[in-house]
């Protein structure tokens, strides 16, 4: 059920293409269809319009909502799939029972969207890290903010706090300001010559808003001069050993209903899991996929997007999924996360994609939120789409679009998803989902569609890639993605090996 401020939030969003919504349309006009599909329905009408001035009237409204919930209906419909399964191909993961648990699949209410509500949001997230950075050190030894106004210069203090600002001063030094439930306190980096002082400045430069870090360092005046900071971070990770013989495929960043679909890519990657083409043994271990968000390409998620629709049709760009998913063979289990491009709200945690978008699915495939973790024979997975790779890139210095892994190893450093406020939206739940708890065996991202892979401090990093091609907009960035590329992760090896499907 769609909130009373549908209408209110139409006419926001087609103001941003030109088109002004009628007065006397309403929200029961609308009724309960997607605002993305009804937004690319309103922007195929008008396109053509003469005029500088459009303008969608309540008649008009009326009828392309009758068109998408037909269109919807009809997309349900069940389509018969033929599989190519390899003659005499046996796969080993056949022979093993499924073994998995999604650990954290559990809604949480949201607070409600005010400044008392994301209050009680970063204090969970301080409160969450904090008891983070505890775990490592002596209980009781981080202080308060609040005590640093009692103390005289020259004492030596360990805080912590989160980032509500940082600056550089005009003698070049650094500053960051750092605030808890009841304080607020003001760190000086010096941009010294000595060897420590200039490794200190250095990792002081890659602070960003909104993480929360731990400062020792000595009073003087309404500062804290900073003789080291650490932050969250995580152990080494043991490696964990399972039985089975077995492999995880990642993907990500389909985007299924865009004119750069790879699909017939797409189909050679799904032909190998069936036993067709080469390393067979590697592909008859899969025993579980994951997919890390953007399945379709949506409607309206950008300015102009219809233009690079071959399929310009939620409905229709899920039951495409859905034929995918038929190909795949009964004994993989597949779960699916959304990303951006996906029809739930864009804000994080996401939940899971609707059912009724697929038509129908079979028992394997499991529709999961955005983030989580799953349990696959002991081995755990974090999987996170990786909207904040975007935020983290454009702050921290010396990160990019080109080396996925060193922004993900940043992400483990700060112990949350995505710690930049404001890079991209959050749902201001009393419980902060994005904060990395649990230390996963393998962390795996997509999003920015550059595969990347790295090891750091026993945790697999992996980020999917994807299966479309290069866009406008990244040829502009001169961004080069890694289209139809297939990483997957054997649990015996404890490694993983990349698929080339763009041959």
């Amino acid at each position: 059920m769609q909130d009373n401020n549908t209408r209110v939030e139409l006419a926001r969003r087609l103001s941003e293409f030109g088109i002004l919504l009628a007065a006397d349309v309403t929200d029961t006009s609308i009724g309960e269809v997607d605002i993305n599909i009804l937004l690319t329905k309103i922007m195929e009408l008008k396109n053509d319009s003469a005029g500088p001035i459009k303008i969608v009237s309540n008649s008009e409204i009326i009828k392309i909502v009758k068109d998408i919930e037909e269109i919807s209906e009809s997309a349900k419909a069940p389509i018969p799939i033929e599989v190519n399964r390899s003659s005499g191909f046996v796969p080993f993961a056949s022979e093993i029972s499924a073994d998995y648990r999604i650990l954290n699949n559990n809604s949480n209410d949201v607070v409600e969207n005010t400044s008392n509500g994301f209050v009680t949001y970063f204090r969970n997230r301080l409160e969450k890290i904090r008891r983070i950075f505890e775990e490592r050190m002596i209980p009781g030894l981080i202080q308060d903010l609040g005590v640093l106004k009692k103390y005289t210069d020259g004492r030596e203090v360990l805080v912590s706090g989160m980032v509500s600002n940082k600056i550089t001063t005009k003698n070049g030094n650094i500053m960051v300001v750092i605030e808890d439930e009841n304080a607020e306190a003001k760190i000086i980096f010096m941009n010294s010559n000595s060897i420590d002082g200039k490794k200190l400045f250095e990792s002081a430069n890659k602070i960003i808003n909104d993480e929360v870090i731990v400062i020792k360092g000595k009073v003087s005046g309404p500062f804290v001069i900073a003789k080291e900071f650490l932050w969250p971070d995580i152990k080494i990770k043991e490696r964990n050993s399972v039985r089975e013989d077995f492999a995880i495929a990642f993907i990500s960043d389909i985007h299924i209903g865009s004119k750069l679909f790879m699909e017939q890519n797409f189909l050679k990657m799904i032909d190998w899991l069936n036993g067709n083409g080469v390393s067979k043994e590697l592909a008859g271990k899969v025993k579980y996929l994951v997919v890390g968000g953007d399945i379709v390409d949506g409607i309206g998620v950008y300015p102009d997007q219809y233009k690079d629709l071959a399929v310009p049709d939620i409905y229709k760009q899920y039951k495409i999924f859905s034929r995918f998913l038929e190909l795949i063979p009964d004994y993989i289990h597949v779960f699916v996360i959304p990303g951006n491009h996906d029809a739930v709200q864009k804000a994080e945690p996401q939940p899971e994609i609707p059912e009724e978008l697929f038509g129908s699915f079979k028992d394997n495939v499991h529709l999961i939120r955005n983030p989580s973790y799953i349990s696959l024979h002991g081995i755990n997975v974090l999987t996170y789409h990786g909207a904040s790779l975007d935020s983290m890139i454009s702050k921290i210095p010396n990160l990019s679009y080109s080396k996925p892994e060193e922004v993900m190893i940043e992400i483990l450093k700060r112990r949350h998803l995505s710690p930049i406020y404001g890079g991209n939206e959050i749902a201001p739940l009393k419980n902060d989902n994005l904060v990395i708890s649990d230390i996963p065996d393998i962390l795996h991202m997509g999003h920015i569609h550059k595969n990347g892979d790295a090891m750091y401090k026993g945790v697999n990093i992996i980020n999917s890639g994807t299966w479309q091609g290069r866009t406008d907009f990244q040829i502009r960035q001169g961004h080069i993605p890694t289209p139809c590329k297939l990483p997957v992760f054997e649990a015996k090896k404890y490694d993983f090996t990349m698929l080339d499907f763009n041959s």
